[in-house]
């Protein structure tokens, strides 16, 4: 099978995780690297691949099969339809935009033009989650009641050096959560409405540093996530998942789904049930269900170009990830307003009042 061109644009800390697993990848060839900065131009020396500073040369250029646009939300729409337009399949960084009428110009463009637009929300190709699912899935755990999800630890000082990260739009809801709402999506179905508080207690910037949330599926299945960058704690999927060296690998857990039948933690994947006789008064029997480690952004790859060659369909697909999106701009409505937020109309912007 011959390789499909691949070009990786934006060469940050994920652009650099994109591009060594690219690296004599047996599906892909590494053809471009599009970032202007300085450490981008040497690793494409260091690396061989040719080097551009504009996206669109590029895409002249090189015309290749395939994109990966890692560059800063504000800029994926205009990125992702350029690709589009000249013929590219995108896997597009997450969030898929940072506005709902963005993420709907992108999706748009990939239908017009016919080509593969996915988004990286890499948890979904994470074995664990994927096991989940499956279980979820297969009614085991009986109809679905409810899920509790902590995503909770402790940025340094020195993260917010970045002005940008003291003020709205910096702060967990949008930056971190959007990862929980769309794992809790993956499992449990679609979001109907959202509450949520926030507050900024022990910084005191102008962004949150802490929310709550309530969430109400279209299932009828309810969920709370706490979600707090000040707070120390092991309790949230980067430490207890183990996806990322970065971070030193805790043995917890940090979400945890009900049914009428049985219960599921993660990510250590414990499932809960009755055996015989059901009832509080009965003993809960366990099992663990142990799994071989793997890389979600490997097999996000692999399935990249199945998606292309037309052997798969999207596991996140641009217009799946319009709705984690819309989900996380309504939590942050809801925090700002007090209001619950529904989710029903994909045409509103659900912008935070000034």
């Amino acid at each position: 099978m011959s390789k499909l061109r691949l070009a990786v644009i934006g060469a940050g800390a994920i652009g650099r995780t994109h591009i060594a697993l690219a690296q004599d990848h047996e599906l892909f060839e590494l053809a471009a690297i599009v970032d202007g900065s300085e450490p981008a131009q040497a690793l494409a020396a260091q690396l061989g691949v040719a080097a551009y500073t504009d996206a669109q040369a590029m895409l002249t250029a090189v015309r290749p099969d395939a994109v990966i646009v890692a560059t800063p939300n504000a800029t994926h729409a205009d990125i992702g339809i350029q690709c589009l337009q000249n013929g590219a399949a995108v896997l597009v960084e997450k969030p898929i935009t940072d506005t709902l009428e963005d993420a709907r110009r992108l999706c748009e463009a990939a239908e017009q033009a016919g080509r593969p637009l996915l988004v990286g929300h890499q948890r979904r190709y994470n074995a664990i989650l994927r096991a989940a699912r499956s279980i979820v899935q297969s009614g085991r755990l009986g109809k679905l009641v409810s899920a509790t999800g902590m995503a909770t630890w402790l940025k340094p000082d020195p993260y917010f050096d970045m002005t940008w990260r003291r003020h709205q739009g910096g702060g967990p809801i949008l930056i971190n959560l959007i990862h929980d709402i769309d794992l809790l999506r993956f499992l449990m179905g679609d979001i109907e409405s959202v509450q949520a508080s926030s507050a900024n207690a022990v910084r005191g910037f102008e962004v949150e540093d802490t929310a709550a949330v309530i969430l109400r599926f279209k299932n009828g299945a309810l969920a709370t996530m706490t979600v707090s960058d000040c707070s120390t704690t092991p309790w949230n999927w980067d430490l207890a998942a183990g996806e990322s060296a970065h971070y030193p690998r805790q043995d917890v857990n940090s979400h945890f789904i009900s049914g009428t039948h049985g219960s599921l933690t993660l990510p250590r994947l414990e499932v809960w049930e009755y055996r015989n006789e059901r009832g509080w008064h009965e003993p809960l029997a366990q099992e663990r269900i142990a799994l071989h480690a793997s890389n979600p952004y490997a097999e996000q790859l692999r399935h990249f170009h199945a998606v292309i060659q037309g052997l798969e369909e999207p596991v996140c697909s641009g217009r799946d990830a319009l709705r984690s999106l819309q989900a996380i701009l309504a939590i942050r409505r809801a925090a700002a307003t007090g209001d619950m937020v529904r989710l029903d109309d994909e045409t509103r912007s659900y912008a935070t009042p000034a």
